[in-house]
């Protein structure tokens, strides 16, 4: 991890989500999931779609066992889903558009991290996959706090771990409860609204919002900065 360009401007640290921000498998992760159930032979309830996303590991394969009705305990369901995950992976992770261009621009103004839902070993493959790994100084999955999005603590360890102050920092999200995370931590939160189960316009009001990660520019960082 890259340990060069120290900070400028009145932002201390960017943070990037990663699934859905940087790496388009939000969806994936809705399609594994899925496909436990339809092995197991359950019906999938809708709302756990959204219900999961941002969950660290431990919370959504309890909901999984507990509320899908997944066979196994829960650290079962967790291995049977990242398994999955691995699997497509290993297919090669389709990116969005300026995903590593956009990292690379922030990396030119502050230091850059990660908070993820994902467990460590898919945040370490999707950094490689984007070709990142010289320029993100931190990443800290939502396992390793001790509890995951909406909840603030991703966002709070990984501000933590850049030694910068929560309230000088950008967050970069996509989903719902990434949004809600990286707010309660008093990041200043830039939403990248995806097409699969975008927040709603109350939350993204809350935000600054735009299209794509093209937008993500010096300019749109001192414009924040007021």
């Amino acid at each position: 991890m890259s340990t060069t360009n120290p900070p400028t401007g009145p932002f201390e640290a960017i943070v990037f989500d990663m699934d859905g921000t940087l790496t388009d498998t939000e969806h994936v992760w809705d399609v594994v999931r899925r496909g436990l159930a339809e092995q197991d032979g359950l019906a999938w309830p809708e709302e756990s779609t959204t219900a999961m996303m941002g969950m660290s590991t431990a919370e959504w394969s309890r909901h999984l066992t507990e509320v899908v009705g997944i066979k196994g305990s829960p650290e079962q369901a967790a291995r049977r889903t990242i398994d999955g995950m691995v699997e497509h992976y290993r297919t090669g992770v389709r990116l969005l558009p300026d995903a590593s261009e956009s990292v690379r621009r922030m990396a030119e103004l502050m230091p850059v991290g990660i908070a993820s839902s994902s467990p460590v070993v898919l945040i370490e493959a999707g950094i490689q996959a984007l070709g990142i790994g010289d320029v993100v100084r931190q990443y800290v999955s939502t396992e390793q706090v001790p509890r995951g999005k909406p909840a603030p603590d991703g966002y709070l360890r990984c501000a933590e771990l850049l030694g910068a102050d929560p309230a000088r920092c950008l967050a970069v999200e996509d989903s719902s409860n990434g949004i809600r995370s990286a707010l309660a931590a008093g990041m200043t939160t830039i939403a990248v609204p995806p097409h699969f189960h975008p927040p709603s316009d109350e939350l993204l009001a809350r935000c600054t919002v735009i299209d794509s990660l093209e937008e993500l520019t010096a300019d749109l960082v001192r414009g924040l900065a007021g």
